[in-house]
């Protein structure tokens, strides 16, 4: 029988043989596609584009707790290292995000809330498909193949071999270690056709690469090109239009390589060692870290120690301990009285530009030097070289400082006399600003101008950070003992990052112009007051002054950077933010239609403003605000407590949608961590929860109780926190109403939503949604906080009941209500 039916073993198993690859055909599919309809989703760490060699890989990247970019990076390499991103200044929400491939041909990516936050803008019945090379290129293509749009057209921070830059493109350094977001380093082809690298930050531009002493000549470029063009090739090799060229020290095929500007303002060509995913670096632009221009701020030093760090000059203080873009102030008032000053000299240190002078006075001693800097009260420090004659560089400003033991001269600080302040204490340096040690330095071949000299500070420069690396070790862990309670708390860092890459900083006066000197006021509230403007570009803004509550500008950079990571529909829009010694201002969109209380709390007579709000406009609003409140409470990157949910803090636009306003005040709360317990009492009597005055833990309950308080309000016109008389005693209004609707629930009276509903809308209103807003109103102010919903659950009701039709009239509906919305998990 055996060898008649050789197969007859296997035919049992035969339907799972098949089932089997079948499997494997469709887990083989070609996934380096998106075709027109499709999308990938955030929520799918799987659902990825990859390159049909497995090279690259494509799909929504982790940038912070809840945050993400649709991103490309390498598969192979340890840290998964991103070549481009589509909105690295605007990450998505870690739930219900997506990208889509439109019918349209549009790429598009969407938040959770359905906002547009990028897209290809490439509407055509032309595309076909996305699809991501093995070049690391995301293209759009057409059925014919030809690509009708390519990531390799907008860069971020990397260029891959074959990507050129051309005259309009421009790659952007991250803002620092281990974000994404851009920052203040660029690479690009200037207007006299040389690719240059500057630093453009908060105060001074300046370009630093090529050596701008030299001019262009003298850096081996020419500006004889209109062309404007420079690609790496497969081999490691960088050519330029104008003339610049280098090679990787490991040229040849088969390497993986990235050009990148990374955030300490270098440019760096590096090697993937595909055994371990580990980079190394193959050529660089700068030998001497320190040349990178900006990296330490306004009066801020480079040294090399024997890693390059930053400093502040005696008499000097960091002015941020989170941010060297700040640089160092003043710890003394500086004098413009000759006879009260007097200059510190500091050896081997230049502060580049900001002359006073168009061009460097020569043949002059000294004392000639020293009495230029006395007699001009804007002269902040003097620069004197001896190299044969004197010459001499007084400074209107203090920027790109550096020290150098090959450099021939010294800076001299002026400052009042008899501060105790030695040159010494310039040593006191911060932590490392030179990129990661982690990869290897392959500096070989590379054609960079380095004479010997330099290239033998180079090898001991590296060879010395080996040896030193122990200590510092050491002392950066004894720093963080000492110091960390002064550490500035990672929600502010992220804010310090956010606020120059997503606002427009304003100056004081351009405010003081846009309200016509603070003329308009539109409302004050407790932390200050706001007035209308209109800047120059001709929109309508709210500036709010802040006033006092605002203590310090640690709180002011927290409130700042909550703001400006959050957008939803229902949330007031910041656009931008002005500091300025003691004037601190907020630049708001403006809301036409005013706030909540003007239209609520109306006598109903007139027009406008003043007439009453038709039930219609009321469930929108109550609705609106309970999706800003949840958003901000449950999907929002940080979690947010408003602490001051009320009528005049819920903006009306025309059509009566709401946006929540003066959000990001209270503190922010971390998701894994306990409740915190805030320093001071925020929000409105009548709309703060029990919790406050028991000084409890403080929750998002807080916004629910508030949120209630609202809700039965929009349904009975009233204002709740007012005193009435009730028989003999005095009783807050929102007790009584409470109590009065629980009692006829209780009794299972058919007219207790009839009797709770403002009287002026003459029972036009909905009666299931009105049962539904008492009954949730109702639940949300429960003393005991753990009886109220969430801001989430109080949205799914809400919209249980919003798309049925006005059927349920009060005159035509005869029974009572017994659930609220279809058996919704609210009742009593």
């Amino acid at each position: 029988m055996r060898s008649q039916y050789p197969y007859s073993s296997i035919l049992p198993i035969l339907p799972f043989l098949v089932i089997f690859f079948l499997s494997s055909s469709l887990c083989s599919t070609d996934k380096s596609s998106l075709h027109r309809g499709s999308s990938l989703s955030v929520e799918d760490e799987s659902d990825v584009l990859i390159s049909s060699d497995n090279s690259f890989t494509c799909g929504f990247y982790r940038v912070g707790k809840n945050a993400y970019s649709f991103s490309i990076w390498f598969s192979n390499s340890a840290d998964k290292t991103v070549v481009w991103m589509a909105n690295r200044d605007r990450p998505v929400n870690g739930r219900r995000s997506r990208i889509s491939l439109n019918r349209d041909g549009n790429m598009v990516l969407l938040d959770t809330d359905g906002s547009s936050i990028w897209n290809t803008n490439t509407s055509s019945s032309d595309v076909d498909r996305a699809e991501l090379t093995n070049d690391g290129n995301l293209v759009l293509r057409d059925m014919n193949g030809n690509i009708l749009w390519q990531s390799f057209d907008y860069p971020t921070d990397t260029l891959l071999p074959s990507q050129p830059i051309t005259r309009r493109k421009r790659i952007v350094s991250a803002r620092g270690r281990g974000t994404f977001s851009p920052g203040y380093f660029s690479l690009y082809f200037d207007n006299d056709n040389v690719l240059r690298l500057m630093y453009d930050g908060p105060e001074i531009s300046s370009v630093y690469w090529p050596n701008p002493d030299n001019g262009v000549f003298g850096n081996f470029r020419t500006n004889y090109n209109s062309s404007r063009y420079a690609v790496l090739d497969a081999m490691g090799r960088f050519m330029s239009s104008d003339r610049l060229e280098f090679n990787a020290s490991d040229m040849g095929f088969g390497i993986r390589r990235r050009l990148t500007l990374d955030y300490d303002g270098n440019l760096r060509l590096y090697s993937l060692n595909e055994s371990n995913g580990s980079w190394m670096v193959s050529w660089v632009a700068l030998s001497q870290q320190c040349s990178v221009h900006g990296l330490c701020g306004r009066n801020g030093i480079c040294i090399y120690t024997p890693a390059p760090r930053c400093s502040c000059p005696p008499g000097y203080e960091m002015k941020d301990p989170s941010d060297w873009n700040q640089g160092c102030k003043r710890q003394f008032n500086q004098s413009c009285n000759p006879q009260q000053v007097e200059f510190l000299e500091i050896p081997q240190i230049d502060f580049y530009g900001f002359d006073l002078t168009i061009e460097f006075i020569q043949n002059v001693s000294l004392k000639s030097c020293q009495k230029l800097c006395l007699d001009d009260c804007s002269c902040e420090a003097f620069g004197y070289r001896l190299t044969g004659t004197g010459v001499c560089y007084p400074k209107s400003a203090l920027f790109n400082g550096y020290r150098s033991p090959a450099f021939p001269g010294s800076i001299y600080l002026k400052r009042p006399k008899n501060i105790e302040a030695s040159a010494s204490s310039v040593i006191k340096a911060s932590e490392p600003i030179c990129e990661s040690s982690r990869e290897e330095i392959m500096l070989g071949s590379s054609d960079i101008y380095i004479n010997n000299r330099d290239k033998k500070y180079l090898y001991f420069y590296w060879f010395v950070s080996a040896l030193g690396a122990i200590e510092i070790f050491f002392i950066a862990s004894g720093w963080w003992f000492l110091f960390r309670k002064h550490e500035t708390p990672t929600s502010a860092v992220e804010g310090y990052q956010a606020i120059f890459n997503q606002f427009r900083r304003f100056t004081y006066a351009e405010l003081k112009k846009a309200t016509k000197k603070f003329k308009e006021e539109l409302g004050r509230g407790g932390f200050g007051t706001v007035y209308m403007g209109v800047l120059d570009d001709e929109r309508v803004v709210a500036v709010k002054k802040l006033g006092d509550a605002i203590q310090g500008e640690d709180e002011f950079w927290a409130e700042v950077s909550t703001i400006g990571r959050i957008y939803h529909m229902n949330l007031v829009r910041m656009w931008g933010y002005c500091l300025e010694r003691a004037k601190r201002l907020l630049v708001y969109e403006y809301v036409e239609n005013g706030s909540l209380d003007k239209h609520l709390f109306s006598n109903g007579s007139g027009t406008g403003p003043a007439s009453v709000l038709r039930w219609e406009e009321r469930f929108k609003i109550a609705v609106g605000t309970a999706k800003g409140l949840a958003y901000l409470h449950h999907e929002c990157l940080e979690w947010v407590i408003h602490c001051d949910v009320k009528p005049e803090n819920i903006l009306l636009e025309l059509d009566f949608e709401p946006k929540i306003a003066d959000f990001g005040l209270a503190k922010l709360t971390e998701r894994s961590g306990p409740s915190y317990n805030f320093s001071r009492i925020r929000g409105t009597i009548g709309y703060m929860a029990p919790e406050w005055a028991l000084n409890l833990p403080i929750t998002a309950k807080v916004d629910v109780y508030s949120y209630g308080v609202v809700l039965l309000e929009i349904v009975k016109g009233i204002r709740l926190s007012n005193w009435v008389l009730d028989g003999e005693e005095d009783e807050v209004e929102l007790k009584r109403l409470v109590r009065m609707a629980k009692e006829k629930m209780e009794r299972g009276e058919e007219s207790w939503v009839g009797d709770f509903v403002d009287s002026r809308l003459n029972g036009q209103f909905d009666w299931k949604q009105a049962a539904a807003m008492v009954k949730l109103g109702i639940s949300c102010v429960e003393e005991e906080r753990s009886q109220r919903p969430t801001m989430d659950l109080i949205v799914q009701t809400l919209l249980e009941c919003k798309d049925e039709p006005m059927s349920h009239m009060i005159q035509e509906y005869d029974s009572g209500i017994r659930s609220v919305g279809g058996g919704a998990p609210v009742d009593f």
